[in-house]
């Protein structure tokens, strides 16, 4: 009976496996964008401010990373199969609870939850993925996964949007309990684990790595957070907390390095350039994407007035390049070299950013068009061809580790440069202020001239001219914070460019149609 469920399992057509895998992790990546726009809500909600209800997005991204290098040790504890339902149940769970919550310390537990549940999501899916598909069909599975790992984050704010203006707020959250319970079912149904990767005997967890991996963690994301808020290192918090972070993460690598038998993260595969260069790539890719899906919406409301469902919006034309990334990649799969499409992708990234920079207080919704377009299907293009790249010379028992610590850095680019590109907000927005601040004075003769037409148009209204000139000298005060907010964003979309131009010597240097030392197993 047992080897006739066996052989039945392996009958399993890989394609149908797929679906639950990848609206898995299309749940995560959604999660990670989709409160952006409703933050504002939330934080009317539970009384806090919108600079602490950033936390409610960063504790998602931390506790998402902090749980990726316990992965291989539960895999082996509780199997793979029975951890990877846990994580989607716990995700499931944690989602309930945050639409539920109504104080700032449950929404941020919750979140945190749902990131502890979430973060083992898409290494697991990966891994998975790369072993049912023999290593010739990675590109068209690879292609599934990259596309929901890219679209998610491009659609969340669109959702999270419609649904907070047409519902509320915690509609975001109660959304992902009928397609969690639906993938938990599946998952238990059609997939099994390789010899490999079953409940083992003895299994030994670096709990000294895992601590201070936790430490250095948590501390530097809140010393990113909050920082800029504090003039860092004039606060002597700021100190203490960055000190205590550099000794954490400096500990942490010396304990891996040392423990050749169990270490939490196998930072020995980082050896293989393939997948160092990969991983490095793809770091800089959820940069740039997760970064430029927040800024965009925020730009968009906070100096242009757009609501949150138009600021979603914005980032549909996203997504339609994306879909366009996707079909390409299919068409052209085997026909063209991974490194050329992740290339051209790089390019259109780079391009995407520059248009980004060319943008004013005038431009309507279709402005972002073309550049959005750009940024969708350079994503796709990029990600998914350097993801098989990155795992093409790694062994099958490596996939897990690899994935595990793939996507530990993946997240800690995509959390990490989110609170970089904000930190980048504030700080040029300061810069441009002061660059231009010296040109409203009297002497400027631009300057009297507007300042002399406003007040005559106020005049009219309230009948005193020395209110009218303080009136008209505010207009002029308040045109340049909303030009200097402006320069900030587009400097740090500029900045989204250039990395992604940097990038490329890294992807020249890895090596392309590498076969594995041993063909993936067939589930």
């Amino acid at each position: 009976m047992k080897k006739a469920e066996q052989k039945q399992e392996k009958q399993v057509s890989p394609w149908l496996i797929t679906i639950p895998l990848v609206t898995a992790a299309f749940l995560f990546a959604l999660n990670e964008t989709i409160a952006n726009v409703a933050l504002p809500y939330i934080a009317g909600t539970i009384s806090i401010s919108r600079n602490e209800s950033t936390w409610i997005v960063t504790s998602y991204l931390v506790a998402s990373s902090v749980v990726i290098p316990t992965i291989g040790y539960f895999c082996r504890v509780f199997g793979r199969k029975n951890y990877f339902i846990f994580s989607i149940a716990l995700f499931t769970i944690a989602s309930l609870m945050c639409g539920l919550s109504r104080s700032m310390g449950m929404v941020i537990l919750s979140r945190f939850l749902q990131g502890v549940g979430g973060g083992a999501i898409l290494p697991l899916v990966q891994a998975i993925m790369m072993e049912i598909f023999p290593q010739k069909e990675w590109g068209k599975a690879m292609s599934l996964y990259g596309f929901a790992f890219v679209i998610a984050p491009i659609l969340g704010p669109v959702i999270g949007g419609w649904l907070t203006e047409n519902w509320s707020w915690p509609w975001i959250f109660f959304i992902n309990v009928p397609f969690g319970v639906a993938c938990v079912l599946s998952i238990s149904k059609l997939v099994s684990d390789p010899p490999y990767a079953q409940k083992q005997q003895n299994a030994k967890m670096d709990f000294f790595g895992f601590g201070m991996l936790a430490i250095w963690i948590l501390l530097l994301q809140i010393v990113l957070d909050k920082g800029n808020d504090a003039g860092w290192f004039g606060a002597a918090w700021v100190c203490w907390l960055t000190g205590i972070s550099t000794t954490a993460g400096i500990l942490f690598f010396y304990s891996q390095f040392k423990n050749k038998k169990d270490p939490l993260l196998n930072l020995r595969l980082l050896k293989d350039l393939n997948f160092l260069f990969g991983t490095l790539i793809q770091m800089v890719l959820l940069f740039v994407l997760i970064a430029s899906a927040m800024l965009l919406p925020s730009m968009l409301q906070s100096l242009m007035g757009y609501t949150a469902f138009l600021g979603g919006v914005s980032m549909l034309p996203r997504g339609l390049g994306s879909l366009c990334g996707l079909a390409i990649l299919l068409a052209f799969n085997n026909k063209v070299p991974e490194k050329i499409a992740c290339f051209i992708g790089l390019i259109l990234i780079g391009l995407g950013g520059f248009l980004f920079g060319l943008l004013n207080l005038q431009i309507s919704l279709s402005s972002v068009f073309i550049p959005n377009f750009f940024y969708g299907v350079g994503m796709v293009m990029s990600m998914t061809p350097v993801i098989n790249l990155s795992c093409s010379t790694l062994k099958k028992e490596d996939l897990t580790m690899g994935s595990s610590l793939q996507n530990l850095m993946k997240n800690l680019g995509a959390s990490f440069g989110t609170s970089i590109a904000t930190t980048c907000i504030s700080r040029f927005s300061q810069m441009h202020q002061n660059m231009m601040v010296g040109y409203l004075n009297d002497l400027n003769p631009i300057f009297s001239e507007r300042v002399h037409g406003a007040a005559i148009n106020l005049f009219k209204y309230v009948g005193d001219w020395s209110t009218a000139n303080y009136m008209a000298q505010k207009q002029m005060f308040f045109s340049l914070m909303e030009q200097s907010t402006l320069w900030a964003f587009i400097d740090t979309f500029r900045i989204f460019a250039l990395a992604s131009f940097i990038i490329i010597p890294l992807l020249l240097l890895m090596k392309e149609d590498m076969k594995k030392k041993t063909a993936p197993p067939k589930q």
